[in-house]
């Protein structure tokens, strides 16, 4: 997934998994024999040493338990919420080396039922939720116990959050100067020469190794299988004997992870637009998959813009609407908007229609305004944000650490280039930005991992509620079918022919209903369940605004 657009003025970060296989072979063995790939088998065994690291580690965070109090104020947080830490081992082979320190947020159960304000609510643990990325901090998660489709939630279960490793505050990582981050104008190229992907991969090079140069020796430690185990000892510094979890995006991959490493260590969870575990999709192939979905969500726009023809004046076909983008990328490719906002800066902005929905208004209104001579709703939407540059950065840093670590990825560009070559005649709108996101992980500088293979057997983990979108773009359908299949005894409830990315406790009654008899009541609907697609965005509905926007960007921790 491309990381540029997570950190762009109007998103939030979040990751998917994607699911057609590239053209052409298997280039994650190609890369496995340049990288030295540890085996999951080694590390994840019961009788490892990271087995039984993370087993001391664990322990201790139970007897130390975690010293709640006022949050820094920074985190401009509200009344009622406290934020406290908790220690983890770099390595879990050796628990007694190094230590990093995980910022950790929590907001108390209200214990008030919303539908009778006489009852008292009984507490039922901790939720502790992950907002995907990787990269992404779920320190703000608690305050979403105020929305309205959360409030029976919060009433049973402390919210918690916490900012993953890697993830600012908790040792943060850094590949690049911050002020260096943002570079505007940037251009985009949808069928790049070769001159430009040579800069690309020279590009690329030095991001990977200002990885290494700027966070050290520990940067292989930063991957998804520590995550897992991170999150274990944090249920233990909780004080609960089995974890209740929800996991967004990539936050469903590190679910499922958790689920197959400690099955036993399971109560409930909820995984939110899931991504596709199989060992062959993480992450490169998974990549393209992603960049295809992506061409999909596109044409939706596209489409639904046109039908609002009267509104917007940009067409009355999803080809017209094309070709507006179109003009619009040219001209800022010759003058960009406030000096600042070129034909990457749209594409970032435009994206972001793809993940969700309500974005849509927003965007073909500024389109619409440019095109007629307004470039300020543009540069709004668009423009890099300087203040934010410390944030977007570290966010980049540890998306590219985990996706880079989790697994082979191909070593020589020839295999990158002959797949999103021809993925990119058929999906030209985020292929080839999807492919510079990534380059990085060509050319990185640690040993790479090899991906655990996800799986639970019937009875030995509790079952799972598994969410998703039809069209969703950032984790296309075929995963969350991959992830039911793989986790026994799991139901998925699909919102049929929609595609905002993040389904639960949104504005689909029907799904809501789904996860609080789960998480209230520990109930499933049998089989697959399915619910009709949420409305459409109206024209005159400003994105990003309202209930759903708010939700989330409580979710997200991103403004």
């Amino acid at each position: 997934m491309r990381a540029a657009a997570l950190y762009s003025a109007a998103g939030s970060l979040l990751l998917a998994g994607l699911a057609t296989p590239p053209a052409g072979g298997t280039p994650g063995a190609r890369a496995g024999s340049a990288a030295s790939p540890t085996s999951a088998a080694s590390t994840t065994s019961p009788a490892s040493a990271e087995s039984r690291g993370v087993a001391v580690a664990a322990a201790r965070a139970k007897a130390a338990g975690i010293r709640f109090g006022a949050c820094p104020a920074e985190q401009e947080a509200p009344d009622g919420m406290r934020c406290g830490t908790v220690s983890v081992p770099l390595d879990y082979a050796h628990p007694d080396g190094k230590h990093l320190t995980l910022a950790v947020s929590r907001m108390p159960a209200t214990h008030r039922d919303p539908r009778n304000s006489k009852r008292r609510v009984p507490r039922q643990g901790a939720l502790v939720y992950n907002p995907g990325g990787p990269g992404a901090s779920g320190l703000a998660f608690p305050v979403i116990g105020v929305v309205p489709e959360w409030k029976r939630i919060a009433a049973a279960y402390d919210l918690v959050g916490y900012a993953p490793r890697g993830v600012a505050p908790s040792a943060p990582l850094s590949c690049v100067k911050p002020e260096q981050f943002y570079k505007a104008p940037s251009p985009a190229p949808v069928h790049p020469s070769a001159a430009y992907k040579r800069e690309r991969i020279a590009r690329a090079k030095a991001y990977a190794r200002g990885c290494a140069q700027r966070s050290g020796k520990g940067l292989r430690f930063f991957n998804s299988l520590n995550n897992a185990r991170d999150l274990d000892v944090l249920r233990a510094a909780l004080g609960e004997p089995r974890l209740t979890f929800m996991g967004a995006s990539y936050g469903t991959y590190l679910g499922a992870l958790y689920a197959t490493l400690f099955p036993a260590h399971v109560r409930r969870m909820v995984l939110d637009s899931a991504v596709n575990p199989a060992p062959a999709k993480v992450w490169y192939r998974a990549n393209l998959d992603q960049s295809a979905a992506f061409e999909r969500r596109w044409t939706d726009f596209r489409a639904w813009v046109a039908r609002h023809d009267d509104v917007y004046g940009l067409g009355g076909t999803a080809a017209a609407v094309q070709r507006a983008y179109d003009a619009a990328s040219a001209k800022l490719a010759a003058s960009p908007a406030g000096g600042t906002v070129g034909p990457g800066q749209l594409q970032n902005t435009f994206l972001m229609a793809g993940y969700y929905d309500d974005y849509w208004p927003s965007r073909a209104e500024a389109l619409s305004a440019y095109l007629k001579g307004d470039a300020k709703p543009l540069v709004r939407l668009a423009a890099p944000s300087p203040e934010t540059a410390k944030e977007a950065e570290n966010g980049s840093a540890v998306y590219s650490a985990v996706e880079c670590n989790d697994a082979p990825w191909p070593a020589d560009f020839a295999v990158w280039d002959r797949d999103n070559t021809r993925l990119a005649r058929v999906a030209p709108f985020e292929t080839w930005d999807n492919v510079w996101a990534n380059l990085p992980c060509a050319y990185w500088p640690v040993p790479r991992q090899r991906p655990l293979d996800v799986r639970t057997s019937r009875g030995a983990t509790p079952p799972v509620l598994i969410l998703a979108a039809e069209r969703d773009a950032a984790a296309p359908y075929a995963g969350a079918l991959e992830m039911a299949r793989r986790l026994a005894g799991s139901t998925l409830v699909t919102e049929r022919g929609a595609g905002t990315h993040g389904v639960g406790l949104g504005p689909n009654r029907c799904v809501n209903a789904h996860v609080d008899a789960y998480l209230l009541e520990g109930r499933l609907p049998g089989g697959r369940a399915a619910c009709a697609p949420r409305p459409e965005p109206r024209p005159a509905e400003p994105a990003g605004r309202g209930t759903t926007g708010d939700r989330r960007d409580a979710l997200r921790g991103k403004g």
